[in-house]
């Protein structure tokens, strides 16, 4: 039998066969796009702005730099607006794509600031658009050109999307125009808070390559529908690091819907401060698991206030949807309408119960919650933890009645993650007045047991979880 470097022919061959096989089995196995970006890509649109310059102060000494900037200003001048004001030439910031009757949707942030919107399409018509409304919290604008011969996208169902479905985003990354690039969902739910510490969206985290320009674009599933609008990446270098992260598109169109109606956005609104619960806490609170959203404070006239909750209680479900997490809870609150009634299940105290009350209507800002801390006379306790009574002036700002301030913490309380300045106002779902009641409530605490600590440190409320020593 013949053989090729000790192999016999009909068992390469044969081997060759299989390979070839499975090699044909898997290239069918993979998407073929190329019919869903050939239906779709007339539907997504470039989008470029241009600013006014602010007018040079001729009092400030220039820079070399600003010296240069003038000669080729003198020799080589810019396109003018129609005014006396100059124009900074048009940037490519993002994508965007068509919905219908001339509207198109993209990202907050691609036309944030801007005098003048272009929206240019794969035709190279290039059409002037009007800004309709804008929401900065979940990052979305609705443009509007005047046109009727327009490609519009077909809109899927995000809440059916499944972690390691196949997609594809179109769009101009770096202003390369209609770039195709794919990848699968990587997972759903991702809270990313905004710099309010805000953060209304769920957003689809993909391992689709996303760079400038993307933001805006579409996500499409493999049926050709729109389930998600590119919006961030994750990145140390500002371009794509293998993580993105998607508008889910069921979110943005309730965003869409008010914002063609209004111009604004309305979100619902608990008014609390909420945390995760840990392995600790959950021993420490009576839960069998860590789960649910632990309420660490109230806002005055809220509508918790209003509606009976209360600090420590933890929201697992709001209107049949569980918590697991604490940062699903303003997923859910920020998609219910203001005046809606939410039905909530909270676990208070060990024990499961169902509260009913009216949502409100989200506040453009939070009121901001302002500490300081003083002198004053000191204590310690056998929790490791050396207290001093909270001035009134402190009280007054933190608008709370009593509390004790931590000076030094040692022991298991640093394990806690207790440590000075953090002002106590709760040990073991006890009130904590002054440093004689927090002495008290330390010296009957059960040795070995965990218990729940609520403190205030900076702007905010925590609980922690504090190991009561042997």
């Amino acid at each position: 039998m013949s053989r090729v470097c000790g192999t016999p022919l009909s068992l390469l061959a044969l081997t060759l066969a299989v390979l070839g096989f499975a090699g044909d089995a898997g290239a069918r196995d993979l998407p073929d796009f190329t019919r869903l970006v050939e239906e779709n890509a007339a539907a997504v649109v470039n989008i470029s702005t241009v600013r006014r310059q602010e007018a040079p102060d001729p009092a400030r000494p220039r820079s070399r730099n600003e010296e240069l900037d003038e000669f080729f200003r003198r020799f080589f001048p810019p396109d003018r607006g129609g005014d006396d004001q100059p124009y900074r030439r048009p940037r490519s910031l993002g994508s965007g794509f068509v919905l219908g009757d001339g509207y198109i949707l993209t990202n907050n942030h691609v036309v944030d600031g801007a005098d003048e919107i272009l929206v240019r399409f794969s035709d190279r018509r290039e059409l002037n658009a009007e800004l309709i409304g804008a929401d900065p919290r979940s990052d979305l604008a609705v443009l509007r050109v005047e046109a009727n011969d327009l490609t519009e996208v077909t809109l899927g169902d995000s809440d059916k999307l499944k972690v390691g479905e196949w997609v594809l985003a179109i769009g101009s990354p770096f202003g390369f125009d209609y770039s195709v690039t794919a990848g699968i969902v990587s997972a759903k739910g991702r809270s990313l808070p905004t710099e309010l510490n805000e953060n209304y969206v769920p957003y689809l985290q993909t391992d689709v390559a996303i760079n400038p320009g993307n933001s805006g674009g579409p996500l499409f599933n493999l049926d050709g529908e729109v389930i998600g609008i590119n919006s961030q990446i994750y990145s140390n270098s500002g371009g794509f690091m293998g993580v993105s992260f998607a508008i889910p598109i069921n979110v943005a169109m309730e965003v869409v819907e008010q914002l063609k109606e209004s111009g604004k956005v309305s979100r619902g609104w608990l008014g609390v401060m909420i945390q995760d619960v840990d392995k600790d806490l959950a021993e420490a609170l009576g839960l069998k698991r860590p789960h649910g959203a632990l309420i660490s404070r109230v806002l005055e006239g809220s509508p918790a206030e209003s509606g009976g909750i209360l600090e420590q209680d933890i929201i697992t479900a709001i209107n049949g949807h569980e918590i697991d997490f604490s940062s699903e809870l303003p997923h859910f609150v920020g998609r219910i309408r203001a005046g809606s009634t939410a039905s909530l299940t909270v676990i208070r105290e060990g024990k499961e119960i169902e509260v009913r009350l009216t949502i409100g209507e989200a506040p453009e800002r939070g009121a901001p919650i302002v500490g300081g801390f003083d002198g004053g006379e000191e204590g310690s306790s056998r929790l490791g933890l050396t207290v001093e009574p909270v001035p009134e002036a402190i009280l007054e700002r933190l608008s709370i009645s009593g509390g004790v301030r931590v000076t030094e913490a040692s022991g298991t309380s640093v394990e806690s993650g207790l440590r000075p300045g953090d002002i106590i106002t709760k040990l073991d779902n006890q009130a904590v007045s002054d440093t004689a009641s927090f002495a008290e409530i330390a010296d009957d605490l059960e040795p070995g047991r965990s218990v729940a600590v609520l403190v205030i440190r900076g702007q905010s409320p925590l609980f922690l979880a504090l190991r009561v020593p042997d």
